[in-house]
């Protein structure tokens, strides 16, 4: 009779909580038994460990074999606890000479049926969680970036079974995590990224995206095809700052939650996420069987691009009015809850009428007043309220794009407005410690620094355009960014009044 046990991690949600995997040999007929609420995969690693153990010429024990993974009552998922359970066997029956007290340690990967050590999805959480709390941890080659993102210390790595057993008798050299983790991000910020200098025209649109990414507020650009909406969208990463190091393993954990193994070229980068509008509100939001973050979880701390924005379905976009509110997301499911972090940047884009045309120069709109009435009715005013900016766009004409006839308002290119909004940023954060688009309802006002004129300017305009509490708050949000561009401390009337022409109704036409 034997009794072993070794350390690994589950994974609920953002959680990756202890499991203690006990092996316990008794006498009896011959039987192998998983216990401890294992899902399916982990009652079939009991086969895959039988194979690896026999085929690396370790002797498999005769006699009962239990493994408890507890906690019982947490579902367990996935072939990560495939090497604890082989290791567990194998000091239980006494074939791990040299190998001391295992209570510090973790172990993780999915054995081959030659004994070979898989890659086991979302090992960064177990990595942080193991690393904050000091323990080593073991883990196949293909794991050995995320762990060593994580920071860990005493990082053990192993490609097969027999190699994992020498590394624990020491009789191997354990990885060494010393590769300098925070280099990444220099590498990563040479990457290109699309210039806003390539925007030709639309003034009144770049100048709203940067003000959107100086206080991290939301924005819907309403236009024809062709006048530039998407691509104003995808250079909003390009003008906000690299995240930390704490923010990108936040991101990567989303990612790895998500099964999507965070990849170095995109460490340090920001999300962008472009759903398609097919998308189901599981696909948004999350959810399914396993309770996965959807794209407003994998474009936190980053940009959700919304594309063709009235033809998501209507649940899809009302499900995002809490998340853009709170900066969360909560996935129930049957047996399994889970909230996710949700503070994305919504960027959305949509076209003033069914066919696309309304207002434009050529004339070719045929839609009826019901036709877009309906249209634009697929939004609801709650949602549009959850938005701060509203800018309508025109097309500039083809040929003055080629030519390079377009009139232009001078605006800075991607570098110089990064730069403008790294310094609003900054002074945003020393005034209130969070973006103007974080401010409660309460804080709005102590931190706008708004004058009198200002504020009188704000409540006449509350009256005569019948705006909501929630929009005039908004308003005073961006008409605070503004001003933190412009490096003023003081909230005037000029700021209120562009803060408020961006908000034009969504179908308006627009300067161009």
């Amino acid at each position: 009779m034997g009794l072993a046990q070794i350390l690994s991690r589950a994974q609920v949600g953002l959680a990756a909580p202890l499991v203690r995997v006990e092996v316990h040999l008794g006498s009896g007929l011959p039987s192998f038994t998983v216990v401890g609420l294992p899902a399916p995969v982990v009652r079939e690693s009991k086969e895959r460990v039988r194979a690896a153990l026999a085929h690396c010429g370790f002797e498999f024990p005769a006699g009962r074999i239990t493994v408890n993974l507890a906690p019982a009552d947490l579902p367990k998922e996935g072939g990560r606890f495939d090497l604890a359970i082989a290791l567990g066997i194998l000091a239980a029956s006494g074939q791990l000479p040299g190998v001391g007290d295992l209570a510090g340690h973790e172990c993780y990967g999915e054995l081959g049926l030659a004994g070979e050590l898989k890659p086991v999805p979302g090992l960064l959480l177990a990595a942080l969680q193991g690393s904050r709390l000091g323990h080593r941890l073991l883990v196949p080659v293909g794991n050995a970036a995320e762990a060593r993102l994580a920071g860990c210390v005493g990082l053990q790595v192993a490609s097969t079974l027999p190699e994992a057993c020498a590394v624990l008798a020491g009789e191997t050299v354990a990885a060494t995590p010393d590769e300098a983790v925070h280099a990444v991000p220099a590498a990563v910020a040479l990457a290109p990224v699309p210039d806003l200098a390539e925007v030709r025209g639309q003034w009144q649109a770049r100048r709203a995206l940067l003000i959107a990414a100086a206080g991290g507020h939301s924005l819907l650009l309403t236009g024809p095809p062709g006048a530039g909406k998407s691509m104003l969208a995808q250079r909003l990463p390009g003008l906000l700052p690299p995240l930390s190091h704490d923010e990108a393993l936040e991101v990567a954990a989303i990612d790895a939650i998500a099964q999507r193994r965070p990849g170095v070229q995109h460490w340090g980068r920001r999300p962008f996420r472009a759903p398609h509008h097919t998308a189901s509100a599981h696909a948004i939001v999350g959810g399914g069987r396993d309770a996965r973050p959807g794209e407003v979880s994998l474009a936190h701390r980053g940009v959700l691009f919304l594309d063709e924005l009235p033809e998501f379905d209507r649940r899809v976009l009302e499900a995002l009015r809490e998340p853009l509110e709170t900066g969360t997301v909560s996935v129930s499911r049957a047996n399994l809850r889970a909230e996710y972090p949700a503070a994305f940047q919504l960027i959305a884009a949509m076209n003033p009428c069914p066919c696309g045309y309304q207002g434009d120069a050529s004339g070719r709109c045929r839609c009826g007043e019901r036709e877009i009435e309906r249209y634009r009715r697929r939004l609801s005013g709650p949602l549009l309220d959850r938005i701060d900016l509203h800018v309508a766009m025109r097309r500039v004409e083809t040929g003055a794009l080629i030519t390079g006839q377009v009139a232009e308002v001078p605006q800075p290119g991607s570098r110089q407005a990064a730069a403008q909004v790294a310094l609003a940023r900054e002074r945003q954060q020393q005034r209130q410690g969070r973006l103007n688009s974080a401010l409660g309802a309460g804080e709005v006002l102590a931190c706008s620094g708004a004058d009198a004129e200002a504020l009188a300017l704000l409540e006449r305009a509350a009256g005569r355009l019948d705006l909501s509490a929630r929009a005039t708050h908004r308003v005073l949000k961006v008409a605070r960014s503004i001003a933190d561009l412009a490096g003023e401390a003081r909230l005037g009337a000029a700021q209120l009044a562009e803060a408020l022409a961006l908000r034009a109704p969504a179908g308006s036409a627009g300067g161009a």
